[in-house]
């Protein structure tokens, strides 16, 4: 402890002497908040096949208590978001499973129509040529829209499968259309205050078109629908060499930057542990975060504080609890190194045309070692200091292992 102590001491005045203030970057970690995904907990897996990991969540309670234990060793994750039909009560009682997530210490976040899984949405849900199979996709969506006010959601989160394999197979304008009209549709069923976030994805499972191929079509839609909608950046979801930042630099200034599906991906969507990978990328999206959070711009200032931090991850061969948990402190060692850029001097080398001092400045806060800061964080949340060590040792997962077994399926909130 001693040691620790006096390791931030020493980080706090090193940090002091660049002009940059500790106790506004400490007051900024702890309101730091990251929601996680209620099919993280199960055995929802990869693509291609999920290996059942013993201890897995079977039901939305479950998952629910998985979730606030998560919260309970950082701090910083008091938000689930779920996904509609997975999560969707046997007798629809959606102020239930609101009320039990509030008894464990966290709330329901955002809430996931989906609308790919079943055989109708085969050529598409929004897109599809078939009227009747549009109807019942919009119709899920409506519904989606209702279980938000059931369970107080301002967060209606939408990704589509959408799209076509071959050219020719349909009329690519018109499920532009298509997705235009039911999207118009949804949008006056939010609740007061309500977003719909449109995520984007440029390949798979379609492999010809992809009816949201980019950030550009899910802007141009936002635009069209006004100020409800926003845009959803995927880490995963882009081609190899994308400048993520650059993208959430220009949304944010738009002010449709809605949310995060935070993961990381090596090839293609991969679904990894956010920062896992690409750690330098990380920061660097945080970096334009913070640069929006600290503007003198109140407009914008907003907009970044109105963004919603959200993890989207199957871990499918490294357990379910602790990978996730380790997603949160990825995403919190991140935002701290963001945090103590010194943006004054950073300013005054770019004006400055100080190229190279610029990228060092910058690049010198991604490798500076943060964790004594974060330690002295946690403490004054009141979580431990190295919550990966406190989840391995307090026992939860032999307990929900010998209580839950091997199940390969999950259900409903029960």
């Amino acid at each position: 402890m001693v040691n620790q102590q006096a390791a931030y001491a020493l980080l706090a005045e090193q940090l002091a002497e660049q002009g940059v203030n500790v106790e506004t970057v400490k007051a900024a970690l702890r309101r730091q908040q990251i929601e996680t995904p209620s099919w993280g907990y199960a055995n929802s897996g990869t693509r291609f096949k999920a290996f059942a990991w013993s201890g897995a969540a079977t039901t939305t309670q479950q998952k629910l208590d998985d979730a606030a234990m998560v919260h309970k060793m950082t701090g910083i994750a008091p938000t689930v978001a779920v996904h509609i039909p997975w999560d969707k009560p046997a007798d629809e009682d959606y102020p239930a499973m609101r009320q039990y997530a509030e008894a464990q210490g966290i709330a329901i976040g955002a809430v996931n129509p989906n609308v790919f899984q079943e055989d109708e949405y085969k050529l598409g849900s929004l897109g599809n040529p078939s009227p009747v199979i549009q109807e019942r996709a919009i119709d899920h969506i409506i519904e989606c829209c209702e279980i938000m006010h059931k369970l107080n959601s301002r967060v209606l989160s939408l990704w589509f499968a959408d799209g076509t394999n071959y050219a020719g197979q349909d009329a690519l304008r018109m499920r532009k259309c298509r997705f235009e009209r039911g999207l118009k549709l949804v949008k006056p069923k939010l609740p007061a205050g309500g977003r719909m976030l449109i995520e984007y994805k440029f390949f798979e499972p379609a492999f010809y078109s992809t009816d949201i191929p980019d950030w550009g079509t899910a802007y141009a839609w936002s635009l069209k629908l006004g100020e409800a909608a926003q845009v959803l950046v995927d880490l995963g979801h882009h081609a190899q060499g994308v400048n993520i930042e650059q993208i959430v630099a220009f949304l944010l200034d738009e002010n449709k930057l809605g949310g995060f599906h935070f993961n990381n991906r090596k090839y293609a969507d991969d679904d990894l542990i956010v920062g896992s990978t690409n750690p330098y990328e990380l920061f660097l999206i945080y970096n334009e975060l913070v640069d929006a959070e600290l503007n003198d711009d109140p407009a914008l200032r907003d907009a970044a504080r109105n963004v919603s931090y959200m993890i989207d991850q199957s871990h499918n061969i490294e357990g379910k609890l602790a990978p996730m948990i380790q997603s949160v402190l990825n995403c919190q060692e991140a935002y701290a190194k963001a945090l103590i850029v010194p943006r004054r001097q950073l300013a005054e080398l770019r004006w400055a045309g100080e190229v190279l001092l610029a990228h060092r400045l910058l690049t010198d806060a991604f490798r500076t070692d943060v964790r004594p800061l974060l330690a002295q964080v946690r403490a004054e949340l009141g979580v431990p200091a190295d919550p990966i060590a406190a989840y391995l040792a307090s026992g939860y997962e032999s307990r929900i292992r010998q209580e839950r077994g091997l199940a390969a399926t999950s259900g409903g909130f029960q």
